[in-house]
């Protein structure tokens, strides 16, 4: 008899507050919110892109495309992304095609948490 266990990932993303206070008290809350917004949407953009390099098999554009990613979620404090990424990019780069399959699944739920824990986290001004 085939017996399937289902297995359900729940991973911790660490956020850098340190990081986005620096951001607030440079900025200000309003240019903070904004500017922090404007990098969201990058990421998810980056995030999108990776993915979709992958699909089309293009290793080159994947690592290009991680690369960003990672210090775009540096400069934000998304610290787990930003590891998770150069991972991604890595694997590309070595053309470890496996590696970079089960590194791109981690690297969507990260992302995909980390622009929800973050966004959530925002106070608008």
């Amino acid at each position: 008899m085939l017996k399937v266990a289902v297995l359900s990932v729940d991973e911790d993303v660490r956020i850098d507050q340190r990081r986005l206070d620096e951001i607030v008290a440079e900025l200000g809350r309003r240019a903070a919110h904004e500017l922090i917004g404007a990098a969201l949407e990058q990421l998810a953009i980056g995030l999108r892109e990776t993915l979709h390099a992958a699909a089309a098999d293009d290793c080159a554009r994947v690592a290009a495309h991680a690369d960003r990613l990672s210090r775009l979620a540096w400069q934000v404090g998304l610290v787990t992304l930003a590891a998770v990424a150069v991972d991604a990019g890595q694997c590309a780069e070595r053309g470890d095609r496996l590696a970079l399959q089960a590194v791109l699944a981690r690297l969507e739920r990260i992302g995909n948490r980390s622009l929800t824990e973050i966004w959530d986290g925002t106070d608008p001004p």
